[in-house]
């Protein structure tokens, strides 16, 4: 979502770095293009306004003119005035007593429902709630029938529908439900409109009012800029958010509505959706979309994503094979799987530092998730001897593979390649030696990547 944004700070940042010395002249034409790309990033001018004015008298102090590194000073300063407009920190959800109303707002089409079923998975794998669903949107046709099905995907517990209730009746008959079924959270689904309209915001406050939600969220499509922000402050003046889920982080979004949302309405951003899936649902750190801003990287949310989809016998197999000096196709498979858990190769490399400077040359190499699912095609056109040893594959064998899956032979002898790299790399490990750095795959990346990290790079 913030990419633009990242490559044209980027680019005033690099300006700044080079110089050994920083006057007020360089300050102020600095902030001239941070100003520009802040609003062209669709922020709200007046949140561009008092960020510029936060950041000037502290980047033309006496501390940062006469430091050794000045700009990185400034850069820290910016990251740091960043992180005030964006929230300090995470704000968790306030759950209070059971069953904890969550009431769901925001505009048709904003992903409301899909959100919905999101944050329930998550309550309930990460946080060990029992979860109820209910969907008080009586207008969209099989709007109710969509919460049963996610809930279904999700294994979350959905109301019964009964025909011909009203909103405030099935909200009441929910509260109930879920105080006689002992849940610990009870997930609100209202309807939504095309735009903001008086029938909407009474009905939402009518909701509000009967069943007193320990939280107000408002779901708001970060690829809509501005009109999401308008949404966020005709909400909040109506019924006082608690706080905002942003969907679409993945899209091609600005990045402005989350640079303007906290300023604008006082309610802090709690979670971002960056994916289709249910399980694409992120708590929101300011430090650390901050620090993805400016391309410093977010390690520490890689790591935790990682730690997540992390599977224990899985990874023990590995070690034991590994001390073996064994690593076959299966194990290769394994490994391309776990990278797609990751959030693919865009996902990982938009958490590493630096790795914006560089999109343009990974793009043009041709480095994307296309890359994994190929690779996987590959494995997959392969006999189980193939898959358990790799080296009877022969050129007949290379044409065979490259036709069942759909790509040229290089791509199979790339691939062979590959393995046979990583392979060699495991036997050194298993015997004790330490991790080689293999050609082509991992030299001269950003923070220092591990080999392997980039199947299929020549």
């Amino acid at each position: 979502m913030f990419e633009n944004l990242q490559s044209r700070l980027g680019g005033v940042f690099d300006k700044l770095r080079g110089r050994g010395a920083l006057g007020e002249a360089d300050v102020d034409s600095a902030l001239a293009e941070v100003r520009t790309a802040l609003i062209d990033a669709d922020v709200a001018l007046p949140v561009v306004k008092d960020f510029i004015d936060k950041v000037r008298p502290r980047a033309i102090g006496e501390n940062v003119i006469r430091s050794v590194t000045p700009g990185q000073q400034v850069i820290k300063i910016v990251h740091d005035v960043l992180v005030e407009t964006l929230g300090s920190d995470n704000a968790a959800l306030n759950l209070g007593s059971p069953p904890a109303p969550i009431l769901m707002v925001g505009l048709q089409g904003s992903g409301k429902t899909t959100t919905s079923a999101k944050l329930g998975l998550m309550l309930q794998t990460k946080e060990k709630k029992k979860v109820l669903m209910a969907s008080l949107d009586v207008n969209r046709p099989a709007a109710m029938e969509q919460l049963r099905v996610l809930g279904e995907q999700a294994g979350v517990a959905t109301l019964p529908v009964v025909a011909g209730q009203d909103p405030i009746t099935i909200a009441r008959r929910a509260l109930a439900s879920a105080k006689v079924g002992g849940y610990d959270v009870l997930i609100l689904d209202t309807a939504g409109r095309q735009s903001i309209d008086e029938q909407l915001m009474s009905e939402v406050a009518a909701i509000k009012a009967a069943t007193n939600p320990h939280e107000t969220l408002l779901v708001a499509d970060s690829l809509t800029g501005q009109d999401a922000v308008n949404t966020a402050k005709n909400f909040n003046d109506r019924v006082k958010l608690s706080g905002i889920i942003l969907t679409r982080v993945d899209g091609d979004a600005r990045g402005g509505a989350a640079l303007s949302m906290r300023s604008v309405t006082g309610a802090p951003i709690k979670f971002m959706g960056s994916g289709e899936k249910l399980d694409a649902l992120e708590a929101f750190h300011p430090a650390r979309v901050a620090a993805r801003i400016l391309d410093m990287g977010d390690v520490v949310s890689l790591v935790e994503k990682a730690a997540e989809t992390f599977d224990k016998a899985e990874a023990e197999k590995m070690a034991a094979k590994m001390k073996k000096g064994t690593f076959d196709m299966n194990d290769l498979s394994s490994q391309l799987s776990q990278m797609k858990k990751l959030g693919g190769m865009k996902g990982v490399l938009g958490m590493l530092p630096g790795v914006g400077k560089i999109k343009g040359q990974l793009e043009a190499a041709g480095m994307d998730d296309k890359i994994l699912t190929r690779q996987e095609a590959i494995i997959s056109s392969m006999t189980k001897k193939e898959r358990v040893d790799p080296d009877v594959i022969n050129g007949s064998r290379r044409k065979r593979i490259a036709a069942g899956a759909g790509v040229d032979v290089s791509e199979v002898n790339k691939l062979l390649k590959m393995h046979r790299q990583m392979a060699d790399m495991m036997k050194k490990m298993g015997k004790g030696g330490r991790m080689p750095q293999m050609p082509g795959m991992g030299g001269g990346m950003p923070g220092g990547l591990p080999p392997g990290i980039f199947p299929g790079r020549r």
